[in-house]
C-alpha cells in the first residue's frame, strides 16, 4: 500500500508540476495575454487531477492515508464544485483572470504537498520541506476560497442568463430549482467550511512539524 500510495502522489505531483510550470512559462513568454486562455491549454490536466483526488477519500475510508476524512472531504468537493460545475460548464467564465489565480494557487499548494507526501512514504522529512507544507497552506488555503467565491459569484450572471442547471418540473409537481440560488447558498457553505477547515490546518500544523523536529532530532 506504501508503493500504491507513493505512486498516487507522484502522478499528482506530475500533473500538478506540469501545469504550475506551463503557467508559469507561458506568463513570461506571453505575459498577461496568457491569462484568459489559461483553461483551454491547462484545463484537461487539471480536470484529470482534480477527479483523481477524489481517491484520497476512498484511501481514508479503507486506512490507508490517516488523515482526517471530513477536512479532506470539504477541500475535494469545493474543487469539484468550483471546476466542473461552475467553471466548466460556462465558457465565458473560463477566459476570466480569476480562473487563472484559482488554479495558480491550487497548483502551488499541491507541488508542495505532494512532494512532501512522496518523501515522506520513504521515510524522508527535511523540516523545511516540512515547515513549509504545513504553514503554506494557511494563509494560501483563505485566498484560493476567496478566489472560488468570486469564481462563483462571476459565473452568476450567466447560470441567471442561460438557465443552465435550473430545473423547473411541469404540473401537477410546479416545483423548481433555480440555481443562481443554489450558488448563494453554497457560498454560505463554503466559507463556513473554510473556517473549519482552517482549524484543522493549524492543529496538524502543530502535530505534524513536532512529530518532524523529534525525528530529525533522533537521527
Amino acid at each position: 500500500m506504501n508503493t500504491y500510495l507513493f505512486v498516487y502522489d507522484l502522478m499528482q505531483f506530475c500533473g500538478h508540476s506540469w501545469i504550475f510550470t506551463n503557467m508559469i512559462i507561458r506568463f513570461m513568454s506571453f505575459g498577461k495575454d496568457s491569462l484568459a486562455d489559461t483553461f483551454y491549454s491547462i484545463g484537461l490536466v487539471m480536470r484529470l487531477c482534480q477527479l483523481l483526488s477524489i481517491l484520497e477519500i476512498l484511501h481514508i475510508l479503507i486506512g490507508i492515508d490517516k488523515s482526517r476524512l471530513f477536512p479532506r472531504f470539504l477541500q475535494i468537493t469545493e474543487r469539484i464544485v468550483v471546476l466542473f460545475v461552475v467553471i466548466n460548464s460556462q465558457e465565458e467564465v473560463q477566459g476570466k483572470y480569476i480562473v487563472c489565480v484559482l488554479f495558480f494557487l491550487w497548483n502551488l499548494l499541491d507541488v508542495v504537498r505532494y512532494t512532501y507526501n512522496m518523501l515522506a512514504r520513504t521515510g524522508i522529512y527535511y523540516l523545511p520541506l516540512t515547515w513549509l507544507n504545513f504553514s503554506l497552506c494557511i494563509p494560501l488555503y483563505p485566498l484560493s476560497v476567496l478566489a472560488k467565491a468570486f469564481a462563483i459569484y462571476v459565473s452568476l450572471p450567466y447560470f441567471e442568463s442561460f438557465g443552465t442547471y435550473s430545473i423547473k418540473l411541469p404540473f401537477p409537481f410546479a416545483f423548481s430549482i433555480y440555481f443562481p440560488y443554489v450558488l448563494k447558498m453554497y457560498l454560505l457553505v463554503l466559507f463556513t467550511g473554510m473556517c473549519f477547515i482552517i482549524q484543522n490546518l493549524f492543529s496538524e500544523r502543530k502535530a505534524h512539524l513536532g512529530t518532524s523536529n523529534i525525528k530529525m532530532k533522533r537521527s
